[in-house]
């Protein structure tokens, strides 16, 4: 199957764009060309139907030339003042090329506990899904105005690959200067050998073919993109390493130009599904009425109408135990409220919780996409 048939089938698609196709590095500017070509392979995405998603790099690299920073690695103070100035810039230019295509753009900065911790890791999900669900284009970024060493994402390769597995995307492209992974570096050997697919779990032969060269002002390289590459596949999420230094560098893709293919033996929804059923620890349980469990067999939500009983400690977004009135455990979600919060809208109707509560919370406890059946 050619990487085109790839594209064209995703119906949502992370792009992640790497600091150098975007950003000169002796002025610091944006490269506006590029990013026009690029805004129109987006806009026929969005034709298409596609939900778009971009994760971009370049805010320090624009920032810092503002600033007049001295060359070589810059402290990290340094690095968040010039991430401050750039990321103003950067979205700008974003907002600039893709409003000639009635597209609106929506930037959104996360750390990695927004992704490790449950509370705001279901709020940067819902808040994603809700940008996409209008028609918006979140554009992404590690908060690196806030963000310590030690609680970064480090590269926005791997930062692009956990939003793809946080809102179960179909396929993440990662843009770069290489047309995808090599059995060694190619810029040191010319017999290096171009890997076309790689399929399943990265084997350790796999991962000692990356190289560790990284791009200017880039803090990525070919191990980071293995590691996105690990967390995608994990996710169930397609993931193609191509070469983005050419105007339009997804309509080239779609053409069939030269690429690796990193396909996951799950899509994302049982990937996902897995990972709620086996790998989170449930924090207490909800015991449902029988009319609830037939919906639930039915595909539906878990409304609060259907709920007899709350047991436990839990927060927002912690797993839960879901159980049949005589306590028999029939499936594991994600809950929308804590255990507080949904102790008080038992055997409520949706349209109640606001009165309830005194804020507007979801409809659902727990919505079917947060939800694993035994």
């Amino acid at each position: 199957m050619k990487s085109g048939h790839d594209i064209e089938a995703a119906k949502r698609v992370v792009v992640k764009i790497g600091s150098a196709l975007l950003v000169d590095p002796e002025r610091g500017t944006v490269h506006r060309s590029w990013l026009e070509g690029l805004a129109e392979d987006m806009a026929r995405f969005k034709t298409r139907g596609q939900e778009v998603v971009v994760v971009s790099s370049g805010a320090i690299a624009v920032g810092r030339r503002h600033l007049e920073l001295p060359p070589g690695r810059l402290r990290l103070e340094e690095s968040q003042a010039a991430a401050a100035t750039g990321m103003v810039r950067l979205a700008h230019a974003y907002q600039e090329v893709l409003a000639h295509h009635d597209m609106t753009v929506a930037q959104v900065l996360v750390t990695i506990d927004d992704s490790e911790n449950r509370r705001r890791y279901i709020n940067a999900r819902n808040t994603l899904e809700t940008l996409l669900r209008y028609g918006a284009v979140p554009l992404i970024n590690e908060n690196d105005t806030v963000a310590t060493d030690e609680i970064r994402f480090g590269d926005n390769d791997r930062l692009a690959a956990r939003v793809a597995a946080m809102i179960s995307a179909d396929l993440l492209i990662v843009l770069s200067h290489m047309d995808g992974f090599y059995d060694r570096d190619p810029h040191e050997f010319a017999d290096a050998q171009h890997i076309p697919e790689i399929c399943g779990n990265l084997t350790p032969e796999i991962e000692a073919m990356a190289g560790n060269n990284k791009s200017y002002d880039g803090s990525g390289g070919m191990i980071t993109k293995l590691a996105a590459a690990r967390i995608a596949i994990g996710s169930g999420t397609r993931m193609i390493i191509a070469d983005g230094t050419e105007s339009h560098p997804l309509r080239r893709l779609e053409a069939g130009a030269r690429c690796t293919r990193f396909l996951p033996t799950a899509n994302p929804k049982t990937a996902r599904k897995q990972w709620i059923a086996g790998s989170l620890k449930p924090m207490g349980s909800v015991v449902l009425d029988v009319g609830a469990i037939n919906a639930l067999h039915a595909g539906k939500s878990l409304l609060p109408a259907g709920v007899t009983a709350i047991e436990g400690y839990f927060q927002r977004g912690d797993a839960v135990t879901i159980k049949a009135p005589d306590g028999s455990e029939i499936g594991r979600g994600l809950i929308a409220y804590s255990a507080a919060d949904a102790a008080r809208i038992v055997g409520y109707k949706t349209s109640e919780i606001e009165a309830i509560l005194g804020y507007r919370g979801r409809d659902e406890m727990i919505h079917r996409d947060d939800l694993v059946l035994s």
